[in-house]
Order: C-alpha cells, then sequence, then structure tokens
C-alpha cells in the first residue's frame, strides 16, 4: 500500500471523511487505486473515484478542467500560487451550501474538520470575529451549532500564528 500524500491545506481528508477506502480505477492515471477522493469537484464532466495521488500532482484537476474549491469561493490573498496549489491541488470539503476556503496570515487555512459548538467551546475565544461576521452572537452558536446539524461548522487553522477560524454555513 501507497502511503497518502500530505495535503498542505487539508492534512487530515481520511479523518474529514473526503478520501475513503475503496477498490476503484482512478479515471485519471487509470489505475486501481486503495484510496479516492469524495468531496466535490467542479468540472463539466462528472469526475468520481480520483485517487490523492492525481489531486496531489495536479493531474486530475488539468485532465478534467476542473478545481477541487471553486476560487470564486475562496478569501483573497496576495499570493496566486497559493491559489492555485488550494483549488488544483487539495481535496475539498462538503458543506451545506457553497463551501468556502479561509484565511489567515496572507495564507489559507488548513482544514480541520466539521465542528458544532461541544468541539469549538474551548477556542471559541478565537471565533468571536467569526461569530460576528455571520450575525451570530456565542448564546446563538452554543444553541445551534451542532456537527452534522441544520447550522453546521467548518473549522479552520492558520499555518502560520495557529489561529483558528471558523466559517458557518446552514441547510
Amino acid at each position: 500500500m501507497k502511503l497518502l500524500p500530505i495535503f498542505k491545506y487539508h492534512p487530515n481528508p481520511i479523518v474529514t471523511g473526503m478520501i475513503i477506502e475503496s477498490n476503484a480505477i482512478c479515471p485519471v492515471c487509470e489505475e486501481q487505486t486503495d484510496h479516492v477522493y469524495v468531496g466535490p469537484f467542479f468540472s463539466i464532466d462528472e469526475v468520481e473515484d480520483i485517487c490523492p495521488w492525481c489531486i496531489e500532482n495536479g493531474q486530475a484537476a488539468s485532465k478534467f478542467n476542473g478545481e477541487f474549491q471553486d476560487s470564486a469561493s475562496c478569501e483573497e490573498i496576495s499570493n496566486k500560487e497559493k491559489l492555485d496549489e488550494l483549488v488544483h491541488r487539495t481535496p475539498g470539503y462538503s458543506g451545506w451550501q457553497q463551501e468556502y476556503w479561509l484565511y489567515h496570515c496572507d495564507d489559507y487555512c488548513t482544514f480541520v474538520d466539521y465542528v458544532g459548538w461541544k468541539e469549538i467551546k474551548g477556542i471559541a475565544h478565537e471565533l468571536t470575529e467569526d461569530f460576528n461576521r455571520y450575525g451570530y452572537s456565542e448564546e446563538e452558536i452554543k444553541d445551534y451549532l451542532k456537527k452534522d446539524g441544520s447550522l453546521q461548522g467548518y473549522l479552520f487553522q492558520c499555518i502560520t500564528c495557529k489561529k483558528h477560524r471558523l466559517h458557518i454555513d446552514c441547510d
């Protein structure tokens, strides 16, 4: 079994459920693989069962002219090469409406996991700005934010300073 690639902006895609074990043929390299990507892929073609290695090397995005994260749904940073790595060589995540990738310290954050209040209560002080950005009070977040609930949290962490950020979405 080949070691899975490590993705800078999504270091735990098995934990987040975006890469799963499988016994499929990758449509990019046309080789049998033991892991496949099951998250969003924005392309004209309907493409499934992409192996993690074809994500990492950019062949999947190139072959199908696709993106793993909608580039219009990423906060803006100054380095366009980082955007290229995020949308073309990083597994995405699945959101209720539209996935949105956050940044901090002029770089994209890593996607940590899907969260509710229970998972973030110990770091809530870091996330007050994000609560406010979405128009929620901390009390509303405590009452309604649930992992896999109707009000869902998506936790990110800054690569540089380790500050957490939160994207919130509802079904």
